[in-house]
């Protein structure tokens, strides 16, 4: 790969350009990560300001994308990201960053520390610029009630000019400060032959100024429009901040995940003492001292200490967990009691870390197919507006040119299609947001249009409904025998082997008192040794299959995987085992179909261990020994049915599922195949995520639905008042600031998950605490 190196003249080139220090690989890397299925090109997220409607994302997209070496541009406007596809072999970050400064934007990696700050300091200045605007705006409209209510001849002229010239002075420093972003956007669009949203505004806001400025200042009388810009510029930017303040909780969030690892940790020297370096110069085998209230940076195992660690961001996983010598833990977790050495596996880009934030990146810079529409929509809209604004007032002008100029403010106003620009995008991206915090990442928005529809979810069994373990569903014990003191001697003696079987008996009971000594492993058949508490008799065991035990045909158990016991007098119990199932599978299953959503299981295990566990849980439609082939044959039919099916899955063999089905989830550590073909990951393989999943996607659909039927409404009465001349500016004004702000009040609903739907049917227990549960 080759890399930027500074030339001779390099001083002045980095005053030109201050951003050649992201040409390193070291530094692009850190806000960059591989394109999926595209060797040798990167993916690279950078935070966008100085956009404000749709016209501006699309501004960005098609400046960046005809840049050298850049393949693709994807902006989110709403969350002011960019996801940039590019080759390192023929383009560099500061090539990006400077074509947007010279167009009027400004660019930063996401995740950078300081593009919060921009971010805060705009939110503070449109604050100041909102209150300005609302002081005078309450004294205009004080100065102006007057004109309103008194009858011809009740005012003075004297008068009249006073309060004119009051409300000019107060609406002066509405125009100058408060009214500078509509301005500053709509010069840098026409310098560029550009029509953003912010033309039309800063035209009509222009114009009735003027117009009011030239009446006030020629002294005949006349109608003026003061108290309509202060209104339209104070409602205009409350729902502009109300946006800044949903744009803040969405790409803040993205930053606080980018920024979670620290910038160093305590490395083990040589000479066994520790030093603290920066993360990045960490490797593989490095041994590392995290301090409690540290994250830790990387993936690895712990050597040393015991800790409670909150993954909580990465897995979703609400309790903090408990780690001890030999558990894994993963870079971007909180260590918050006991110091913990640990062992460095993985680091960077390689980490779970790094692939939750490319995930959470993508879906922070994806789009919907609406607002797509709405993006390519919106320019010609824009002109479409400024001909009808300039119709109204040919037409009105032998009316009277103050009437037409109120009429063609009043289009131009009322016209500006804020609300349809942020219907979609505002809606989707709050809910994603409020997923993500779940522990839910979804890849593409697109996928919560579609999970609106699902009528028909298809799990895969191991992995998804079950975990990579056994558990003892059932035991018969010998006539006479207590169970708990046979559970417990069984516990003990199966701790000594490391068999699969043995290993579901030690933890599905415990041991108590009772010591294991003397125990030979049998390849085939079981363990057999002693077991005994201590100053008391000692019992001769066996463990294992049917025949080294002397079990009888009939144990009275199921027909699954047996395990059985004996002692000196012959067959003791036998312990009936199963996959272990996911503590909130039942209470997942049971909201899905409270959902009125059809569940089927798809499987390649063994029929007679899949119906088993259809059973279980009263799923009707089960088929098991499914090949790949298999339960794509079933999905392609499921659609041909009118079904609109989500699948479920983990491993390789659900990939091709997962690429056909309408919406795709990837639960826990999936598979990269399964992960690059899903819609939807769940990283703590939650299923109570899905069932989330799915609630959220109807709630966004309704939401979006009603941010339409509000913006169509809106422009379908306005639009022809306006041209009519029967609105005046102030109500155009409060019309197209209140249909902004309707959606945008609308949208920040979905910021918050909500309640899982009733679960009577389960017992109270099957209800496990998790994010998604209720009142968690």
């Amino acid at each position: 790969m080759q890399t930027a190196s500074l030339a001779p003249g390099a001083a002045s080139a980095l005053d030109a350009n201050p951003w050649f220090a992201l040409d390193e690989p070291a530094e692009w890397q850190r806000f960059s990560h591989p394109a999926v299925g595209r060797a040798g090109w990167w993916e690279s997220n950078l935070a966008i300001s100085g956009m404000h409607c749709a016209a501006c994302s699309l501004a960005v997209e098609d400046l960046l994308t005809r840049l050298p070496g850049v393949a693709a541009v994807q902006v989110n406007g709403p969350a002011a990201l960019a996801l940039v596809t590019w080759s390192p072999q023929q383009s560099r970050p500061s090539a990006w960053l400077a074509a947007l400064r010279q167009s009027g934007y400004e660019g930063l990696p996401a995740g950078d520390i300081t593009a919060a700050g921009p971010r805060r300091q705009a939110q503070r200045l449109m604050l100041w610029r909102w209150m300005v605007a609302g002081f005078c705006m309450m004294q205009v409209m004080m100065y102006a009630c007057p004109a309103y209510i008194a009858a011809p001849g009740d005012i003075a002229p004297d008068s009249a000019a006073l309060l004119g010239w009051a409300s000019w002075v107060l609406t002066l420093p509405v125009v100058l400060f408060s009214c500078r972003p509509f301005f500053d956007a709509a010069w840098r669009d026409l310098r560029h032959a550009r029509i953003g949203m912010d033309v039309p505004v800063a035209l009509g806001i222009l114009i009735a100024f003027g117009a009011s400025s030239v009446t006030t200042f020629g002294g005949g009388g006349g109608e003026v429009w003061y108290d309509s810009v202060t209104m339209f510029v104070f409602f205009l930017l409350s729902s502009r901040l109300l946006e800044l303040r949903l744009r803040d909780r969405t790409a803040g969030a993205l930053e606080a995940l980018m920024r979670r690892l620290p910038d160093s940790v305590e490395r083990q020297r040589a000479d066994g003492g520790f030093e603290r370096v920066p993360v990045r110069r960490l490797l593989s085998g490095d041994r590392v001292r995290v301090l409690p209230g540290e994250v830790i940076p990387a993936d690895g195992t712990v050597l040393a200490g015991e800790s409670r660690v909150d993954e909580a961001l990465l897995t979703g996983e609400s309790k903090p967990m408990l780690r001890r010598p030999g558990f894994a833990v993963v870079a971007g977790s909180h260590n918050l009691s006991g110091v913990l050495q640990l062992r460095v596996e993985r680091t960077g880009a390689d980490t779970r870390y790094a692939e939750i934030v490319a995930l959470m990146a993508r879906a922070s810079s994806d789009k919907p197919r609406l607002a797509q529409l709405a993006d390519r929509m919106a320019r010609p809209f824009l002109l479409l507006v400024l001909l009808a604004s300039a119709g109204a007032a040919f037409w009105w002008w032998p009316a009277g040119p103050a009437h037409a100029i109120g009429v063609a403010v009043a289009v131009l106003i009322v016209t500006c299609p804020c609300a349809l620009s942020l219907a979609t995008p505002a809606a989707t991206l709050a809910a994603a947001g409020a997923l993500a915090r779940g522990g839910v990442l979804v890849r593409r928005l697109q996928a919560l249009e579609t999970c609106a529809a699902i009528d028909t979810v298809v799990f895969d069994k191991t992995g998804t409904l079950t975990e990579d373990r056994f558990t003892v569903l059932a035991t018969v014990v010998r006539s006479g025998a207590e169970p708990a003191e046979v559970q417990a001697m069984a516990a003990a003696l199966a701790g000594q082997s490391l068999h699969p079987a043995s290993r579901a008996v030690h933890a599905s009971f415990a041991p108590g008192l009772w010591v294991a000594h003397a125990v030979v492993e049998t390849a085939g058949r079981g363990l057999e040794g002693r077991v005994a508490i201590e100053g008391g008799p000692v019992r001769a065991l066996r463990l294992g299959a049917g025949e080294f035990c002397g079990a009888p045909d009939e144990s009275g158990l199921g027909s699954g995987l047996q395990v059985h016991l004996a002692d000196d007098r012959g067959w003791l119990a036998s312990f009936d085992l199963d996959e272990a199932v996911r503590g909130d599978a039942a209470a997942a299953l049971a909201e899905i179909g409270a959902l009125g959503v059809d569940v089927q299981l798809l499987s390649g295990d063994r029929i007679r261990a899949v119906e088993r566990l259809a059973r279980r849980f009263g799923i009707a439609v089960a088929a098991g020994e499914c090949t790949p082939e298999g339960k794509l044959t079933r999905l392609r039919w499921l659609q041909q049915q009118g079904r609109r099916v989500a699948m479920v899955g983990d491993g390789i063999n659900d990939g091709p599922a997962l690429a056909l089905a309408d919406l795709s989830v990837a639960m826990g550590q999936a598979v990269p195949l399964a992960q690059a073909n899903a819609d939807v990951v769940v990283p703590g393989g939650q299923l109570l995520a899905v069932a989330a999943l799915l609630r959220q996607g109807r709630r966004a659909r309704n939401v979006v639905r009603q941010n339409l039927a509000w913006a169509a409404l809106y422009n379908a009465v306005s639009v022809p008042l306006a041209i009519a001349g029967a609105m005046p500016p102030w109500l155009a004004g409060l019309g197209m600031a209140a249909s902004s702000l309707l959606v945008v009040l609308n949208s920040a609903r979905l910021a918050r998950l909500p309640d899982p739907a009733p679960r009577s049917r389960l017992p109270a227990d099957t209800a496990p605490r998790s994010p998604f549960a209720k009142g968690a």
